[in-house]
């Protein structure tokens, strides 16, 4: 680990960032060049300390997860993530199709929908990162490990993230995900995540090894969902997909018509995000 190498690297990212590439609005007293570090460390989801400690060259080694974290909330590039690995003496995560490493196109995208659902995914519904409105909707997606980092198998063997959508709509949500992972675990191939997915569903998950049988490969999701929340109730969504070819992530965003009770029940979301994340704190 080069302490001070690394330390110059996070600072001279930190002063290129500007508040409006990241979302956040550039007051009139910012004497700062860039960012702040508070805002860094909470983009990074991390405690100010820690950030300012390896900013000082005086910090512990960062994990891989940290310094993941780190570069995303940088806006790191592909090649500037690399560089932090190495700075950091950790190898460099292998560049595969569909990685968790965000675009920073994506990631400015993202910033300017802080008050709108919408979250980064990874071709077999992997959350990477979510606006606060999103996390208010679906809970924290990011904090998931292993084969449960996939929504598709969640929704198999885990019944509260079915809570999400009206009880209606879960037959044809079943379908759709088990076609999504058949598409997924064909394109990847044996030994791949997707596969190790649907290895897993099949000996766990009757109803999956049920629908897997019917060999559907065109349940498609609609663009028009129902979605519900405990407090807010169901809302009527449209769902637009944005998606990062080089790297197989999406990025899903849930709208309403204007002026009707959904568009009114999504814009609250905003809101109770903001206070769910203020008193997680």
């Amino acid at each position: 680990m080069d302490r001070a190498q690394l330390a110059d690297f996070l600072r001279s990212r930190r002063e290129a960032l500007q508040p409006e590439d990241v979302g956040l609005t550039k007051g009139p007293r910012r004497r700062t060049q860039g960012l702040r570090r508070e805002e860094v460390a909470a983009l990074s989801d991390m405690s100010v300390d820690y950030y300012s400690r390896l900013e000082q060259g005086r910090g512990p080694q960062p994990s891989e997860q940290m310094l993941a974290a780190m570069a995303r909330g940088l806006r790191l590039t592909a090649a500037e993530r690399d560089h932090l690995f190495h700075l950091a003496g950790h190898q460099a995560p292998r560049r595969a199709i569909g990685g968790e490493h965000v675009a920073p196109g994506l990631m400015r995208i993202l910033d300017r929908l802080a008050d709108t659902p919408a979250q980064v995914m990874t071709a077999m519904g992997e959350t990477l990162v979510q606006t606060p409105a999103a996390r208010a909707l679906f809970g924290d997606e990011t904090r998931f490990a292993g084969n449960a980092r996939s929504v598709v198998y969640r929704w198999f063997t885990a019944p509260g993230t079915r809570d999400v959508y009206p009880s209606a709509d879960h037959e044809k949500l079943s379908r759709a995900f088990a076609a999504d992972a058949r598409g997924f675990a064909a394109q990847q191939g044996p030994g791949s995540r997707a596969q190790r997915v649907v290895d897993a569903l099949l000996a766990e998950s009757p109803e999956f090894a049920a629908i897997w049988a019917d060999h559907e490969i065109n349940a498609t999701h609609e663009l028009e969902k129902r979605v519900q929340h405990p407090e807010l109730g169901v809302m009527e969504v449209h769902c637009q997909f944005l998606v990062d070819p080089a790297q197989h992530q999406t990025l899903l965003v849930l709208t309403a018509t204007p002026g009707t009770e959904s568009y009114d029940r999504l814009q609250l979301l905003s809101v109770i995000g903001t206070q769910r994340l203020t008193s997680d704190a």
